[in-house]
C-alpha cells in the first residue's frame, strides 16, 4: 500500500520526467522559422556553371512561383545543355558508352520522386516529377523507367554528342578508371530553393561517374543520400562520389543535425567529418550544400574547389566552399 508520501514523491518525479523530456523534445525538434515570420526566398546550386540554372529557377520564385517548380525548372537548363558533359544530353557515359541518369526531386510535404538508370530520356528530372505527382512510388528505374517516361509522353532520344563519344572512344584505348576530383564541368547538380511561402524543395540530377561500369548507380536518386527535404528545418544535397554520401546518407543527417540546432554550415561540415574520419579522402571529393528555414546556407567539402552558385533578390553571386583539406 502506498503512502500519500510516497505518492507525492512518485507524482514529483513523474512530472519532472514529463518536463524533461518535453525539454529534451522540444530542443531536438527545434525549427529555423524567421522570427519576424518573413521568409527571404533564395536558389542555391552545387557548382558555378549552374549560375544558368539557379536564374531560371529564380525566375519562377520571383514570379510567385512554387519552390518545386522552381527546382525542375532550374536543373533541366544543364540537363539540355550539351556542353555540360556531367548531366542529361552530353553527359559522360559509362564503360559501354551508355549515358545512364539519375534524378531525384522533394517537395515541401515529404513527396518525392526518383529515377536511376534511366537511358535516352533527356529530363530525367522531370520523369522523376512525374512518378512522384503520379504514382503510388517514390523510385523507378531502368527500362521500367524508360517505359514509363514514354507512356507520359517523353521523346526518346540519343544523347551522345560528338564531343562525348570521341572523348569515351579516347578512354577506350587505355581503359583506365580513374575518378577526378573536381572533373571540369563537375559532376552533378544539386538545387535547392526557399520560396516566398516559406516552402523548402530540392532537385538533384546527374549523368553519374565517368566510365563507371555499366549498371552503377550513385546517391544523387537515393532520397536522403543525394538529397533531403524537411519543410520544418531545412533541405540539403550532396556532390561528388556518391559512394561515400550513401554510405553515411548525407543529406539527411546533415538536415538532423540542423534539426537538432546546427547551423547549416556546422551541419555540413559535420557531414564531411563523418567521412574523412572512416576513409582514406584523399582521392575522392564530397561537397554538401544545405539551408534552413531562415535561408541560411552553409557549404563544406573536402578537398579545396568546391563552389555554388545563389539568387537572391535577383543578385546572382557565386561562393566559394570551405574545405577540411587546405591549400
Amino acid at each position: 500500500m502506498f503512502s500519500r508520501r510516497k505518492f507525492l514523491s512518485r507524482s514529483a518525479l513523474g512530472s519532472m520526467s514529463l518536463a524533461l523530456g518535453s525539454s529534451c523534445n522540444a530542443k531536438e525538434n527545434q525549427t529555423s522559422v524567421p522570427e519576424d515570420g518573413i521568409f527571404t526566398p533564395k536558389v542555391i546550386a552545387t557548382w558555378k556553371p549552374n549560375i544558368k540554372a539557379t536564374e531560371a529557377a529564380w525566375k519562377v520564385i520571383e514570379q510567385g512561383g512554387k519552390a518545386i517548380d522552381a527546382v525542375e525548372q532550374g536543373v533541366r537548363v544543364p540537363e539540355a545543355d550539351p556542353s555540360d558533359m556531367s548531366v542529361g544530353y552530353g553527359g559522360r557515359p559509362d564503360r559501354d558508352g551508355k549515358v545512364t541518369l539519375d534524378a531525384c526531386i522533394m517537395d515541401e510535404t515529404g513527396n518525392c520522386g526518383s529515377v536511376c538508370f534511366l537511358q535516352n530520356i533527356k529530363h530525367p528530372i522531370s520523369v522523376a516529377r512525374k512518378v512522384m505527382d503520379k504514382t503510388p512510388h517514390v523510385i523507378l528505374g531502368g527500362q521500367g523507367a524508360l517505359e514509363f517516361a514514354l507512356s507520359e509522353g517523353f521523346e526518346k532520344e540519343n544523347l551522345m554528342t560528338e564531343e562525348s563519344t570521341k572523348q569515351w572512344q579516347e578512354w577506350l584505348k587505355e581503359k583506365k578508371y580513374e575518378p577526378i576530383i573536381n572533373i571540369e564541368n563537375h559532376d552533378t547538380i544539386g538545387m535547392l530553393a526557399l520560396d516566398k511561402n516559406g516552402d523548402l524543395s530540392g532537385a538533384c540530377t546527374t549523368s553519374g561517374l565517368a566510365y563507371k561500369m555499366h549498371g552503377r548507380v550513385g546517391d544523387s536518386p537515393i532520397i536522403g543520400a543525394g538529397l533531403f527535404v524537411d519543410n520544418e528545418v531545412g533541405a540539403a544535397t550532396a556532390t561528388g562520389m556518391g559512394e561515400f554520401v550513401l554510405k553515411t546518407l548525407g543529406s539527411f543527417l546533415v538536415v538532423e543535425l540542423m534539426r537538432q540546432g546546427r547551423t547549416p554550415q556546422e551541419a555540413c561540415e559535420e557531414a564531411v567529418m563523418r567521412i574523412v574520419k572512416k576513409h582514406n579522402y584523399q582521392d575522392f571529393q564530397i561537397g554538401y550544400l544545405a539551408m534552413n528555414k531562415k535561408g541560411e546556407v552553409g557549404a563544406y567539402c573536402i578537398h579545396p574547389g568546391f563552389n555554388y552558385a545563389q539568387h537572391q533578390n535577383s543578385t546572382a553571386e557565386i561562393f566559394d566552399s570551405d574545405s577540411y583539406v587546405k591549400k
